[in-house]
């Protein structure tokens, strides 16, 4: 895709400063062009390999300080190992983001896709919410089409990856509740956005237990968001042009595998008026 200098509007530029300090983002520049290019080429060396093994959770200290002192040294070790190795990297970040993709995933702590998936800093743009939903264009503002917006149509993410996982929280209790159930919960009121995946795995699976029809949701629910993304008209635009990529992925942390697969935009489309979907490429990572 050829890159293209983008014209910023006087209404824009007001909230500049909001977008710089929140976003890291600046007006392109030429600078734009050649980090794109040495982020395609060094991203994944952005930051060293690290040493450990296993992941150090953080844990009060026994001696009675607070966690923070723990942090603080994670960062400092950050700053030592990784920034100051890779100053020139990092400093050409701070100009200006180019990432390839934009990553949806599950606000779960022991889900970081980062961690997961290996993405290095400048290429990834990611969203987390409960249950990594993405609601349909009519249902109006919420942090996470924000986010979506600014990605696509700012940055020019040429991936959108929804990233599910097992043992969904969000999901059971999806799964759990009565479809006209009224709750003042933010939480039932945001996963009830699953309605459509919820249907469609009670009248697949009404012979399974309850959790394997919860394993069986969190997957569909990923398939239904990604029909979802394609109710926003500059998503589909940029779709059927060839333009950005829709892709699901389930990372299962019990025996830590990973499902990846592609929607077929082509097929899918034919099947949108009654909530189908056609899913390519799809691979099993363990």
């Amino acid at each position: 895709m050829e890159w293209r200098p983008k014209r910023i509007s006087g209404s824009e530029l007001k909230f500049s400063g909001i977008e710089q300090i929140r976003l890291g983002f600046l007006n392109s520049s030429k600078s734009n062009l050649a980090l794109r290019l040495k982020a395609s080429r060094e991203g994944v060396g952005l930051v060293q390999e690290t040493t450990e093994k296993t992941p150090k959770l953080v844990k009060k200290p026994k001696d009675g300080s607070d966690s923070f002192t723990e942090m603080k040294q994670r960062f400092l070790s950050f700053k030592r190992q990784k920034y100051l190795e890779n100053l020139e990297c990092y400093q050409e970040l701070a100009q200006a983001q180019a990432p390839k993709f934009l990553v949806i995933s599950c606000a779960d702590s022991r889900v970081c896709p980062s961690y997961i998936l290996g993405f290095q800093p400048g290429e990834a743009f990611v969203v987390r919410n409960i249950a990594n939903l993405v609601p349909p264009f009519e249902n109006g503002p919420c942090e996470t089409n924000a986010a979506l917006e600014f990605s696509v149509n700012t940055l020019e993410v040429e991936n959108i990856l929804i990233t599910g996982h097992s043992c969904c929280g969000g999901i059971r209790a999806l799964m759990g509740m009565e479809d006209e159930e009224k709750s003042s919960s933010f939480i039932k009121n945001w996963v009830m956005l699953g309605k459509a995946a919820k249907s469609s795995t009670k009248a697949t699976t009404s012979n399974l237990s309850f959790d394997q029809q919860c394993k069986h949701c969190e997957k569909e629910s990923i398939n239904h968001s990604l029909l979802n993304l394609l109710t926003y008209p500059w998503v589909e635009e940029r779709v059927a042009n060839g333009l950005l990529s829709l892709h699901g992925g389930y990372y299962n942390f019990v025996d830590c595998t990973y499902e990846k697969w592609t929607l077929d935009y082509q097929k899918s489309s034919t099947k949108q008026a009654t909530g189908g979907y056609a899913i390519k490429n799809r691979e099993f990572w363990q």
